[in-house]
């Protein structure tokens, strides 16, 4: 349903010796500050256990510890944190992109490319993405296609957020953290232990903040402006015997985000705008507001024969939620421009149902196995009334009312066999079936008053499987050095385009499954008796029927979901280090990447149509634009970061800790157009953040300035408005361990 650094960025690649896996995590310290050195890091990524700096995967790993230092607190700030990682913020849809690869389509139909795991259980697609970061175990997040493991809807990896645990005989013990920044921004956040018996314990965790917006929005309209959230968590761990742990959690989210903001790319006058201090400034027509709320429930079960050591292992998860939004989408005050008044008006529920099985083998001797299976059902249903666009409301609407159901199975496994001088061979692969089908119903109530028609059915489904997987060869040279060579493979499913209520209720034909394959080569390597990490790593990845979503060329009013034909091309390298000598640490991360389009051709919706234009064959002219060697939208050729900090150590056991980062994500495209005219071209982020906390006897007092220079950049544009990513925010935090 619809709804130039390049030289810089070598240079920092030049200087690390290594990058694919960007293993940020926070250097260990000690008491004997000379021998301080990088702190082991693990994932989770296949089902087991593993040392990241042994595993064939890139990915950036960041600690609780990471979040709260690095003013990490949203799926926003990881693409300041993690080379190759782009967030574009459509407001409550937060799309993730990864190496150019993830949700190039804001809609219900058009599937993630990176999927997001809280707890070992996949969460809702694309929506209710901003979930707030708190108590957190840690964040990893997993570049390339994720095939075997994550499956569909990780052709550009997956980010997997594990939440801190009950500790059973831990005692009570936890934190309580609070903050008051500009914008009168002023939040807390917490959690405590609470042991219950020697076999059962208890976790509580909640969240909550809320600031003044970011915006001065001269009216007409107004709304309710300012962000109010609360979130919440309660986790029981019970452990009855050695062989069987039961762990259960439940989330409740409440994010007020205070409406659906965006500056106009056209101003009042039919002029382009290019003013970027207007990002925060704009008129307003329509009543704005922007909720979600949602519970998420998790059930975890291993249980590990004692005479196999074999792992059997259940994950179960229930999550429903509400989102529902209202927005002035032609950004323009109807006082100075009468004719305008665009706007989306609607309340989406959405239901996602997961059952995943795992069989673990131990990993002694030379031959170890995962075994697996998992089944999804996730359903979006559009209340009757609840979904409206206004052309503008009440002069001539298109409404919707009805019910999308998506479901898919698997099956995947994966065998690792070590073989002589060093050597590994590990083959997984997995087979997926998919299904969806939408009950819907596509109506203009003004239009089928008047004309007796404009009122359509849209009852059509779709279905699909594929094979995606992964065969590794990697190779331990010694105990500082590991190589590794892979090809992998991902697909995302295809789906549905909803019914062409002005082009006499035609149904287009549902659009195809899309396909990656990633050749990757790495290489991750300790230094200085490992006071130096560094991984190094390259890829090339070509895709299949690749997915767009271009005007219909005999209804170009309309536009419809298709599949590129050819093959479209991305590759890069990547490259990361993590230092620590004595109570200097530093962590450090680039990326460089290049895309390129197949041939094929489309017209411009926000530009004249003549609706002649066939995807394939065309014919190339001033309206229908042959789009081969175009770059993949949100896919910046340049990526880097850096965080440092260093330990003041003072009289009494106190600590002074100066930590300063910078990001750099280049420019980007927010079309497969390329069109400067309508404000797609996104100009460089470059973020500074900065903070000064005093540790003293377990208090930790911070003084802090996120985006320090006041970097005013487009977050994402969702035609015709432009969204602003956040301005500079600083304040003061104080934070009591327990």
């Amino acid at each position: 349903m619809r709804i130039q650094t390049l030289g810089m960025g070598a240079s920092v690649l030049a200087l690390m010796w290594g990058g694919a896996a960007a293993a940020q995590t926070a250097p260990s310290t000690n008491s004997d500050s000379s021998g301080t050195t990088v702190k082991e890091v693990v994932i989770t990524a296949e089902r087991r256990t593993t040392n990241l700096q042994k595993t064939p995967i890139a990915a950036t790993v960041l600690t609780g510890s990471d979040l709260i230092k690095k003013g990490i607190f949203t799926i926003d700030q990881i693409q300041f944190n993690s080379p190759s990682v782009t967030v574009n913020n459509f407001g409550q849809g937060n799309d993730v992109d990864i190496r150019g690869i993830g949700k190039g389509e804001h809609n219900s139909q058009t599937t993630t490319g990176v999927i997001t795991y809280r707890d070992g259980a996949a969460t809702f697609p694309g929506y209710f993405q901003e979930e707030p970061y708190y108590d957190i175990a840690n964040v990893e997040v997993l570049r390339g296609p994720q095939g075997a493991f994550s499956g569909q809807n990780a052709t550009g990896g997956a980010v997997i957020v594990t939440t801190n645990n009950p500790v059973i005989d831990g005692g009570y013990n936890g934190y309580l953290l609070g903050h008051y920044g500009n914008y009168n921004d002023v939040g807390a956040q917490g959690a405590v232990n609470l042991p219950i018996n020697d076999t059962l314990a208890a976790r509580v965790a909640f969240n909550t903040d809320y600031h003044d917006t970011f915006y001065k929005i001269s009216g007409p309209i107004k709304g309710d402006q300012n962000p109010v959230w609360g979130s919440g968590r309660i986790s029981l761990l019970w452990k009855p015997t050695a062989a069987l742990t039961v762990l259960w959690k439940t989330d409740y989210d409440y994010l007020d985000n205070g409406g659906y903001f965006g500056d106009a790319l056209v101003l009042p006058n039919g002029q382009p705008n290019t003013e970027t201090h207007n990002l925060y400034s704009f008129g307003n027509d329509f009543h704005t507001y922007a909720l979600d709320q949602f519970v998420r429930n998790t059930l975890k079960i291993d249980y590990v024969d004692p005479n196999s050591g074999i792992t059997f292992q259940s994950i179960t998860s229930g999550q429903t939620g509400r989102t529902a939004w209202s927005g002035d989408i032609d950004g323009m005050n109807s006082t100075a421009n009468p004719a305008a008044g665009v706007s989306i008006d609607e309340a989406v529920s959405e239901t996602l149902l997961s059952q995943e099985f795992n069989i673990i083998s131990p990993t002694k001797g030379p031959l170890s196995w995962v075994l697996g299976a998992d089944y999804t059902s996730n359903n979006y249903n559009f209340p009757h009334g609840h979904f409206d666009i206004g052309f503008p409301p009440g002069g001539i609407d298109e409404d919707l009312q009805g019910t999308n159901f998506t479901h898919n199975w698997a099956v995947f496994g994966q065998v690792s066999y070590e073989l002589p001088a060093g050597l590994q061979l590990q083959v997984g692969a997995r087979y997926s079936e998919w299904y969806t089908k939408n009950v819907a119903r596509w109506y203009s109530p003004e239009l089928a008053a008047a004309f007796g028609g404009f009122d359509y059915p849209d009852v059509q489904s779709t279905r699909g499987s594929n094979v995606t997987g992964k065969i590794a060869l990697n190779w331990n040279l010694d105990a500082h050095n590991f190589l590794y060579a892979f090809v992998a493979s991902g697909a995302k499913p295809g789906g549905l385009t909803g019914t062409l209520l002005f082009s006499g209720g035609g149904n287009p034909a549902p659009f195809g499954q899309e396909y990656v394959t990633d050749y990757e080569i790495g290489w991750k390597s300790s230094w200085f008796d490992n006071h130096l990490r560094t991984q190094i790593g390259a890829y090339d990845n070509l895709f299949q029927d690749f997915q767009v979503i271009v005007p219909i060329p005999d209804e170009p009013t309309e536009s419809s979901e298709l599949n590129v034909p050819g093959r479209t091309k991305l590759y890069g390298v990547e490259g990361s280090a993590q230092v620590a000598f004595g109570d200097f640490s530093l962590s450090a991360g680039v990326g460089l990447e290049k895309s390129s389009l197949a041939t094929f051709y489309s017209e411009d919706p926000r530009e004249p149509t003549s609706g002649t234009c066939n995807p394939t064959s065309g014919p190339a002219t001033t309206t229908c634009i042959n789009l081969s060697g175009k770059s993949q939208t949100y896919a910046p050729d340049v990526t880097y970061d850096i965080n440092m900090q260093y330990n003041f150590r003072l009289a009494g056991g106190d600590i002074i800790t100066p930590n300063l980062s910078y990001s750099h994500i280049s420019s980007q495209w927010a079309t497969l157009f390329e069109n400067r005219s309508q404000d797609d071209y996104l100009t460089p982020r470059d973020i500074v953040n900065l903070s000064v906390s005093w540790t003293h006897n377990g208090y930790v007092a911070t003084a802090y300035s996120y985006n320090l220079t006041d970097d005013h950049y487009i977050a994402a544009v969702a035609s015709p408005i432009r969204l602003a990513g956040a301005p500079r925010q600083f304040g003061v935090s104080l934070m009591k361990t327990f």
